[in-house]
């Protein structure tokens, strides 16, 4: 994305009534490749299509790029040896080699002690449980390095090696009250925290473009690199349109993160048996949160279809899943049983049998159930988190590409019972240009400050929550709490 800041006079957006503007430039794919059983990132091709988007950028700016921020998925990382190489590709998160890691972690110190000390859900691929899967491994044994993916990309292309905290605190060994390393839990589980890079905030310098790199791209220096919220839901919820507090918001794309911005983290005992996660935000902000399976369960059913012959078009079947009556059955959309790819259809329509549901009829029925449960999770997600929380929800923000979806976003209203707002479909790229943009002055104050001028760029969708079907709802909820929680 090509991002501007603009004044309401088309100068620098320093002022009251101010705008930020994206561009997409260029988009590649994503693609994992399983090498010998185990799910890796195709890093190197990740990294081509980085300096591909920049040579573009460059060539639409005038060959100046006023500066970088980058920001990706969170968990995993890349190791280094101690000449700065890579040992090997990255795995992927959905990999099963941390297959009851997370068991093991909670046998060593103790699950309710782990949640006080680092606030996170456990969560199977996380990084903390990755690296004690890789325990013995020669590729640990020679590590010298470990850099999350943002900060990979940011490393190779500024040789200036650093650890950004909103992705760190996803980890598993950040102490969300402090901001900085969970000692004990490291100590505990054998990590040296002396393999990650110094810390470093959203905001801060991230270093320069090497010179190779602007040569390639056609680029002219100097262009600073800016560590922002690099975990992308971080930047999507600085860019969440909302003014003032009481918000909910639900981050959605792959996932759905669904929960509240907060001053400190929520580190109860209720809070750990309800799975939400304290993750790092910007400017001291807590992202108090559950992870949902999200738009994948949805992506995976529309590639297993492909796959048998003929591709569907998604538009004719949200038209006719809107038509179907509902809520019909529906799953827990955050069940970890959903985490690997392949087979969706039939593990939704087993799970349905499971709680004694009939299965989706059709493949409008499956993507009902798929928009349902995930109505149902974001319910469910924002009630809990205001409850343990202890505050008021009034509007929730549906952010990213599932803000597209006007169908979920309705049942997402209904579900909750609260107006929904949709949009931006681009949030992590607006907080990312945002956080840039006032680190280098074009751009002033809080996260309030921020998200007007986001507000101010944006024509979010509304929708209102239709009363007179809160029962169905509730009759809905009670059917996924009768097959439990995966």
């Amino acid at each position: 994305m090509l991002g501007w800041v603009r004044g309401p006079d088309g100068s620098d957006g320093e002022r009251a009534g101010g705008a930020v503007e994206l561009a997409e430039v260029h988009r590649f794919p994503n693609r994992p490749v399983r090498v010998a059983g185990t799910l890796h990132w195709d890093v190197l091709a990740l990294y081509r299509g980085v300096l591909d988007g920049l040579a573009e950028a460059g060539r639409r700016a005038g060959g100046r790029l006023a500066g970088v921020g980058i920001d990706s998925w969170a968990v995993d990382f890349g190791l280094l040896d101690a000449s700065g190489a890579l040992l090997g590709n990255p795995v992927h998160y959905r990999d099963g080699r941390t297959a009851g890691v997370a068991e093991r972690v909670a046998r060593r110190v103790g699950a309710a002690e782990l949640y006080r000390a680092t606030g996170l859900r456990a969560l199977p691929f996380n990084t903390v449980y990755q690296l004690v899967a890789m325990e013995g491994s020669p590729q640990r044994a020679a590590a010298r390095r470990l850099l999350l993916m943002p900060d990979l990309i940011a490393y190779w292309l500024t040789g200036v090696a650093g650890t950004e905290l909103t992705n760190a605190s996803t980890t598993g060994l950040i102490d969300p009250r402090t901001g900085d390393w969970a000692w004990g839990v490291a100590e505990a589980l054998g990590i040296d925290v002396g393999l990650f890079p110094p810390l470093r905030r959203p905001g801060a310098a991230a270093g320069e473009l090497l010179p190779e790199v602007l040569d390639e791209c056609g680029l002219a220096g100097p262009v600073p690199v800016t560590a922002v919220g690099s975990h992308d839901t971080a930047s999507a919820v600085v860019g969440v349109p909302a003014a003032g507090d009481g918000f909910a918001y639900v981050a959605t794309g792959t996932w759905s993160l669904a929960g509240l911005e907060l001053p400190a983290p929520v580190l109860s005992e209720a809070s750990r048996l309800a799975d939400f996660t304290n993750e790092l935000g910007v400017d001291g902000t807590v992202r108090y949160l559950r992870n949902i399976m999200g738009l994948w369960l949805l992506q995976e059913c529309l590639r297993e279809w492909a796959e048998g012959g003929v591709e569907p078009e998604l538009g004719p079947l949200l038209a006719e899943a809107a038509r179907l009556p509902g809520p019909g059955p529906v799953v827990d959309a955050g069940g970890e049983e959903f985490l690997a790819p392949g087979g969706m259809p039939g593990r939704i329509a087993a799970a349905c049998r499971r709680s004694g549901q009939p299965e989706p009829v059709g493949r409008a029925g499956m993507v009902r159930c798929v928009l349902d449960s995930l109505a149902l999770a974001h319910r469910e997600a924002v009630a809990e988190a205001a409850r343990l929380a202890g505050v008021e929800v009034r509007v929730v923000h549906v952010v990213g590409g599932g803000a597209h979806n006007a169908l979920l976003c309705q049942l997402t209203a209904d579900a909750c019972g609260l107006p929904v707002v949709a949009g931006p479909t681009e949030a992590a790229s607006l907080g990312n240009v945002l956080v840039q943009a006032r680190a280098a002055g074009r751009a002033r104050g809080g996260l309030g400050s921020l998200r007007s001028l986001v507000a101010a760029s944006q024509a979010p969708l509304r929708f209102a929550p239709r009363g007179e079907r809160r029962a169905a709802w509730e009759l809905a909820a009670r059917r996924v709490a009768g097959g439990g929680r995966s």
